[in-house]
């Protein structure tokens, strides 16, 4: 213990520091007994110490085994952090921090024995740090906090006036640290049992929702709601590898809007979370504004978000996506911490893998249900091709049957590229359009096909129906309204009303004799299918009509076929 300052005389200060110590201490007891978590512990002991002892400062120091360790990097020395005070700024707490053997504070913990100064700004162990905001004060005495002959921290008073501490106060000071450290542990543990039962609280609920039969973005949504709670995360998300093996494509994030204004796709390999895919192992940064191993810095800048970690989704040593979280302070991620998240990783790639083949299987069930139906259509329009009367030869009646097979493939195709259980029939007639005019219009004529009108999303049943449907009208276009005419348009209008679906097909031929009123003169196979698919299919309605220049077939839908 460094000897009394002998330049100057020991003052009596009015503090119960110099008096009867068992007051203090009992005050002091019964207020660590009142608390529980470990935050509330340190804040009510810096107070009724600073009020019992009559001292200007408590200040609290806690080993932090999540820091950095000492200067020289050693993992074994975590460094001291402020965790509580009552006279030093009320900023630095929870941010400043002391390497063990630094200042007076530190060198008490080195030392496991009291360190005071009279004069601690002139004391050449005293360190000063500027976001305290201690310069007011003159005098200090740190003691360590034992618990069972471990050192936890530290504790420190400090006067404004002059003050040299006497041996009865620094016993008495070392009993109060004593006391606190024991309340101070008993403390920590209660947080870290809250901790970690909130952690399996929230493992349990994201089991219950990765087995529960949800569809998979709505599963991966809990996931990283949970993450984002259980990691106190300002944003978390889930990356997916893509079919072709390449790019990790962002499926799910909370909050989503902060997410989205990072990068939605990253090549694998590249990047933290690329790496993090490719490696298969998890990846933290304890500043992404700074790392020149992420790709978005000036994004995070801007959202706020500093420290990240990244684990894989594995299944079976394969990485199938990212599971990544963002704070908004500098955080260094404990390996507790990355065990916990990737926990919750190998959960949820087990969960994508099961609620893929759960969907597989339906797909193939789904695709044996379609191409049954579609092969019975087939066989409807065949059994029609055959009942045909017009006489046609061989080969005019196979290229018909073609071309409406070809509509129905065209519904299939874009179900292939764009969802598996609504079409887009604005995108099969364009495509029907393209079909039909390179295989149905002769070289010597030019008659341009025009798609225009709104986008109308139908099941693949009720889309099916209405390809062909679309697909005889525009042969029926071609085939009777240009007769004797060396060009032409047909225009395909798709639209909306308040309770109807409406698909117009208009051409600017021939037009019909003015004696037929309702539908073309030309009795039809095409005209018939139109007529029993828009029934009966659809559950729609048919109608002609003769303009001054060509003919106009409207098919009107009920909204309730969406």
């Amino acid at each position: 213990m460094p000897p009394r300052d002998p330049r100057r005389p020991a003052t009596k200060y009015a503090s119960p520091l110099s008096g009867p110590p068992t007051a203090a201490l009992r005050e002091i007891a019964r207020t660590l007994s009142a608390a529980s978590d470990l935050d509330t512990t340190l804040d009510l002991f810096a107070h009724k110490t600073t009020a019992v002892l009559g001292v200007d400062s408590c200040s609290i120091y806690l080993l932090d085994p999540e820091g950095t360790g000492d200067s020289r990097g050693r993992p074994d020395r975590p460094p001291l952090r402020l965790r509580a005070s009552t006279g030093l700024a009320r900023a630095a707490v929870g941010r400043v921090t002391l390497r063990v053997g630094e200042g007076l504070t530190g060198e008490a913990v080195r030392l496991g024995q009291p360190q005071f100064a009279s004069e601690a700004q002139t004391d050449p162990r005293f360190k000063l740090i500027p976001e305290t905001h201690e310069k007011s004060f003159r005098s200090l005495l740190a003691v360590p906090l034992l618990s069972q002959d471990r050192i936890i921290g530290a504790l420190n008073v400090q006067t404004r006036r002059y003050h040299d501490f006497t041996p009865d106060e620094i016993e008495l000071l070392s009993l109060v640290g004593d006391l606190a450290a024991g309340a101070l542990e008993k403390a920590s543990l209660h947080d870290s049992m809250q901790i970690q039962l909130a952690e399996l609280t929230a493992l349990a609920r994201v089991s219950e929702a990765v087995t529960a039969p949800i569809y998979l973005d709505e599963m991966l949504g809990v996931v990283t709601e949970m993450a984002a709670k259980m990691m106190n995360a300002a944003v978390c998300s889930i990356f997916l590898v893509d079919d072709a093996g390449r790019n990790l494509i962002l499926h799910s994030a909370r909050p989503a809007d902060r997410a989205n204004r990072l990068r939605s796709s990253i090549p694998i390999g590249h990047g933290i979370l690329g790496r993090a895919a490719k490696d298969g192992q998890p990846i933290a940064s304890l500043d992404v504004r700074a790392d020149s191993r992420y790709l978005s810095t000036d994004a995070a800048r801007n959202e706020g978000l500093v420290s990240l970690l990244a684990v894989p989704l594995s299944v079976r040593e394969r990485a199938i996506g990212v599971l990544s979280c963002y704070t908004a302070e500098p955080h260094e991620f404990s390996a507790e911490q990355i065990a916990l998240l990737s926990t919750l990783a190998n959960q949820t790639a087990l969960a994508i893998e099961n609620a893929r083949l759960v969907t597989n299987a339906a797909m193939v069930r789904e695709m044996h249900h379609r191409i049954k139906n579609n092969l019975q259509t087939v066989a409807m329009l065949l059994r029609m091709q055959i009942g045909d009367g017009r006489g046609l030869d061989a080969r005019d009646a196979l290229n018909e049957s073609v071309n409406r097979i070809l509509s129905i493939a065209a519904v299939h195709e874009v179900l292939s590229e764009q969802g598996f259980r609504l079409v887009d029939v604005k995108d099969v007639i364009e495509r029907i359009s393209r079909t039909v005019a390179q295989n149905m219009i002769p070289p010597e004529k030019e008659v341009r096909i025009a798609v225009e009108g709104e986008a109308v999303v139908l099941p693949s049943r009720a889309a099916t129906a209405l390809a062909l449907v679309v697909n005889e009208l525009l042969l029926n276009a071609l085939e009777h309204a240009f007769v004797d005419r060396a060009e032409g348009e047909v225009r395909i209008t798709l639209s909306h009303t308040g309770a109807e679906v409406v698909v117009e097909v208009a051409d600017d031929g021939v037009g019909w004799p003015s004696g037929s009123k309702q539908k073309p003169p030309q009795a039809s196979l095409g005209l018939e299918i139109v007529e029993t698919l828009v029934r009966e299919d659809l559950k729609g309605k048919l109608k002609f009509k003769r303009g001054r220049r060509g003919t106009q077939a409207i098919v009107r839908l009920p909204r309730t076929v969406e």
